[in-house]
């Protein structure tokens, strides 16, 4: 296989077109028979079309924004649709001529002329297959995203001020300065017919997503920026109206690539400029399509984006386009945005919209030199004017990284794209640099004992400040110093331990805390790594545990019994003169430390003497010395202001179902109520509980709860039992007493006219999963019944909720309805705040 070829495009190319394919066994010959057949599906069709109808109207902006000839971007679209479409890693991402490379091809066009840029673009085209076949596409991603949004933000500026000229009348000048000084000069003469027709593009641009009613529903189909030209089109043809049209010369006059002419250094930093612009655009726009897809209902099988072979079927396209006279292509976020909402399902919808566009520059001509530039000027603006986008802006301001933003902004409004990246990255090495050195040193005194806080990582910058702050401590006083950093250097250690052992010996006490409490301090390497082998952490049990909040008891590899009397040690987290204490162990869990099966000595996985009391009473300590300096202050919080959970959150008793772990959640988050079956007794005298409608009433009404969820889960043994009941003319015991609240549950899962609740992707396992969603559903019909449910839900202040957890998948599935469906969605992976 040659290098070139990523790891998976066979596989990614078999899946996208598995559906036109005929199964025969493997490493057989395909069956004989008639030949193969093209299909495309109804979705990627409808998407095609949608793309088309966006693409045909931006292609000609942006070509007529760079000052190429208008073919130029009708050609782009055409080989992004059907060359990067077809070869490129991310089945549902659209590529052609992007708003993005506007100012660099601009430039590279005013400069070298178009036969060079055309060559110029197949020369990065080159340049993105080379970087395919070294597989670095991951590495686009490690740009600080505040230096991308920084540079399409600077294009877009440049885009709209330049566009402002055209709008008015006139001509753009060649940079953002020029603009902004011959701006007056331009109001001075404005063209009042070239103004009228860019407003009213604006105008239906602006208002078009925003038509109201069903009508508007079904009119915001069509695309806002088709609309707005042949608005714009049909009003000027009607007034007679004196304006500058698009102009596509014939074919046979197209101009091609010729040879790249220019100083050496120049080219190179223009094929360097392009690759890099069209290589980071278009693979963020794939991770961002990705993001996108898996967003979508029923997105199982949609193949994720292979950003190697994006790569490469990117520098195809750009190859392919800069011979055939086009401008440089890269994926357009635009685009793909729409071919994803309008349920394109594989790459042929991407490459159904290059057809499109091919037929329409063949086809519509004379249409399309009916269409006034001022038009496409202000649809070009308009897009500029979006590419700043006021969410980026929060996000970097969020993350303290607005200096990067508006430095790369400003760099790439003021010198260019090349030299913006240059200086955006500079400032984004500086704070990176600034925030590893910074670090904050307070000292304070509180009821007698002295507190040194370090803020930051320790590194030998900071041990002088580190040494005046250690000094200000008087001889023989209490301290506490607090570590809130993850990083400490061999210089650091040394002041610190050495200042430690002084002042002990002197009589006073030294109690160092971190981000891990109970870890003693230790040498650098021990603190990012857990402690070496016989240091006293390991032999007092308190060092680093590597297990996880999660971990259950019988799995946990840290924690050591105390052979030693539970009375010669003081409790954890207090020092003795001689420096820190050894861990105290309560006398339930003291005894020897069993051995491993390897004869070492050293900690196993389980303990077969352990008693359920001492498990618990371990727990408990862990607790105490791990997590409960961690959450004191948040509970001590809660403590004062009282409960004000959010969510009713009903459950089976199941131990294997973590409510706080499955929806991470913290204190006061979650009012729990907990019973086998998860089952919510209907209100009455004689099949009501009480304990469960106090619980109801309790949140609904005290604690004003916005939210009720019932929860069921894989392998209830409460529905097992109820499919296994047998009937009996009375009920002894009060498991099956409880269990008969779950007969209505029974009898939805065999009413044969009434439609099952059912899961996506796949069909449910057995009888059991399906009474689990049958359950589900049916208890959310009990809590309508409840009257303080039922007055809330009139009144817009309560929603219900149905989950099903499945526990050997940990997949949650949330309860949705489609008509008279009731479907268990998967829940994705996905981060919603995107």
């Amino acid at each position: 296989m040659s290098a070139c070829v990523p790891a998976g495009t066979t596989d990614s190319t078999h899946t996208d077109s598995a559906h036109t394919e005929r199964a025969h066994p493997p490493h057989s010959p395909p069956p004989p028979g008639r030949p193969r057949r093209f299909r495309i599906a109804g979705a990627d069709l409808s998407a095609a079309i949608a793309v088309f109808l966006i693409a045909l109207p931006l292609s000609l902006g942006i070509a007529l924004a760079t000052g190429a000839p208008l073919q130029a971007g009708l050609v782009a679209a055409a080989v992004g649709g059907l060359v990067a479409g077809r070869l490129g890693g991310s089945p549902l991402q659209v590529s052609g001529p992007a708003a993005g490379l506007t100012v660099v091809t601009a430039d590279l066009i005013q400069h070298y002329g178009w036969r060079t840029t055309c060559a110029v673009t197949v020369l990065a085209g080159l340049a993105q297959l080379g970087l395919g076949c070294l597989r670095v596409a991951r590495g686009a991603l490690a740009v600080s995203p505040a230096i991308v949004h920084g540079m399409l933000a600077g294009i877009g500026v440049t885009i709209a001020v330049a566009q402002v000229h055209i709008v008015l009348g006139g001509e753009p000048q060649s940079s953002v300065p020029d603009n902004l000084r011959a701006l007056p000069a331009q109001l001075a003469h404005l063209d009042p017919a070239a103004l009228a027709v860019s407003v009213l593009a604006l105008t239906v641009l602006l208002l078009w997503p925003r038509l109201p009613g069903r009508a508007g529903r079904l009119l915001r189909k069509v695309p806002a920026a088709l609309v707005a030209v042949a608005a714009a089109t049909a009003v000027a043809a009607a007034a007679g109206l004196v304006l500058p049209l698009v102009d596509l010369p014939s074919w046979r006059s197209h101009a091609l690539a010729g040879l790249p002419e220019g100083p050496v250094l120049g080219l190179v930093a223009a094929v360097l400029t392009t690759t890099l612009v069209c290589s980071v655009q278009s693979l963020l726009g794939a991770v961002a399509v990705d993001k996108l897809a898996a967003a979508r209902p029923a997105s199982r099988d949609v193949v994720r984006s292979n950003l190697d072979r994006e790569l490469l079927g990117q520098g195809a396209a750009n190859v392919v386009s800069g011979s055939l006279g086009g401008l440089p292509v890269a994926g357009v976020a635009v685009r793909s945005t729409a071919n994803v909402h309008a349920g394109a399902v594989s790459r042929n919808s991407t490459m159904a919209h290059g057809v499109l566009v091919v037929a329409a520059a063949l086809l519509l001509v004379p249409l399309l030199e009916l269409i006034p530039l001022a038009a496409l000027a202000a649809l070009v603006m308009a897009v500029g004017i979006q590419m700043v986008s006021l969410h980026h802006i929060r996000t970097v301001t969020r993350h303290r990284e607005v200096m990067v933003y508006a430095v790369t902004t400003l760099g790439v409004v003021s010198f260019g794209v090349l030299e913006g990246v240059a200086l955006g990255i500079g400032v984004a090495v500086g704070v990176a640099l600034h925030r590893l050195t910074r670090t904050r040193i307070t000292h304070r005194e509180a009821n007698g004992t002295h507190h040194v806080h370090v803020r930051g990582q320790l590194t030998f910058l900071a041990v002088p400040r580190l040494s005046r702050a250690l000094h200000l401590v008087p001889q023989g006083a209490d301290v506490v110093v607090s570590l809130d950093g993850s990083f400490m250097d061999h210089a650091a250690y040394e002041t610190l331990q050495d200042w430690q052992n002084t002042h002990t010996a002197r009589g006073g006490t030294v109690e160092i805390t971190g981000r891990r409490a109970g870890v003693r301090i230790a040498e650098p390497a021990v603190l990012t790594s857990g402690p070496a082998a016989g240091t006293d952490a390991e032999a007092d049990g308190t060092g680093d545990c590597r297990c996880r909040p999660w971990t259950a008891w019988r799995n946990h590899q840290c924690d050591h019994p105390s052979s030693g009397p539970p009375d010669t040690a003081p409790p954890p987290g207090t020092t003795t003169p001689s420096g820190p204490a050894k861990a105290w162990t309560h006398p339930a869990t003291a005894g020897p430390a069993p051995a491993a099966p390897d004869g070492t000595g050293t900690h196993t996985p389980a303990r077969a003497g352990d008693t359920g009391g001492s498990q618990l009473v371990r727990g408990l300590s862990t607790f105490q010395r791990r997590t409960a300096p961690l959450v004191r202050g948040e509970l001590a919080r809660l403590a004062r202001e009282g409960q004000q959970p959010s969510q009713l959150f009903l459950t089976c008793a199941d131990s294997r179902v973590v409510t706080s772990m499955i929806t991470s959640s913290g204190p006061g988050d979650l009012f729990v109520v907990r019973n086998v079956g998860n089952l919510v007794p209907p209100p009455g005298t004689e099949s009501g509980d009480d304990s469960v409608a106090a619980a109801i009433e309790y949140a609904v009404e005290v604690l004003a709860v916005r939210s009720i969820t019932v929860c069921g889960h894989s392998g209830c043994g409460a529905m097992q039992a109820l499919l296994d009941s047998r009937p009996a003319g009375s009920v002894t015991t009060p498991l099956r007493r409880w269990l008969r609240h779950g007969g209505p549950s029974v009898e939805r899962l065999r009413d044969a006219g009434a439609p099952a609740p059912r899961l996506t992707g796949r069909a449910p396992a057995d009888d059991v999963e399906r009474l689990c969603l049958a359950n589900v559903v049916q208890q959310l019909e009990h809590l309508r019944a409840h009257d303080s449910v039922a007055r809330a839900l009139r009144d817009g202040a309560l929603e219900l909720h149905g989950l099903y957890f499945h526990v050997g998948e940990a997949q949650a599935y949330l309860l949705t309805e489609q008509g008279e469906d009731r479907v268990f969605d998967r829940v994705r992976d996905v981060d919603l705040a995107v």
